[in-house]
């Protein structure tokens, strides 16, 4: 079966959008950034949001491609790497962004924005590797 290209693209988009604004709060220091609530809530929500795309951008290729539906969200990235669509690497980051998407969501109480702000510094390249990948799909 074929990949809903329109669907991929709209949440590629979405991925492209969240990243564009989390760049921008990637330029606070870390003092500055934890201080600030509407930051701390801007990241969150964007965080959330090019998780749960790239997420449904894996879901559908899983289920399109490999005619398999995972159990957790991160073994769908595993899932893409084992079958070679994406790097054993790329594979594995993205996977670990998954989980943090589920302390996000169901323990949004007590997140730790010392975590988000290293993931704005250091992981927001997993999920621009993701988009490029996918697009390649297309």
């Amino acid at each position: 079966m074929s990949l809903d290209r329109d669907r991929i693209r709209t949440r590629l988009e979405d991925i492209a959008r969240s990243l564009d604004r989390l760049k921008r709060l990637r330029r606070m220091d870390r003092q500055a950034f934890l201080a600030d609530e509407d930051s701390k809530d801007i990241a969150r929500s964007r965080l959330l949001t090019a998780m749960e795309a790239a997420l449904n951008i894996c879901y559908h290729a899983a289920a399109k491609k490999l005619h398999r539906v995972p159990e957790e969200y991160a073994q769908c990235f595993m899932l893409l790497g084992e079958a070679g669509y994406l790097t054993a690497d790329l594979s594995r980051r993205p996977a670990s962004m998954a989980r943090f998407r589920n302390r996000l969501v169901h323990l949004y109480w007590d997140v730790d924005y010392g975590q988000v702000y290293d993931i704005l510094q250091n992981h927001l390249a997993d999920l621009e590797a993701f988009s490029t990948c996918a697009a390649e799909w297309l």
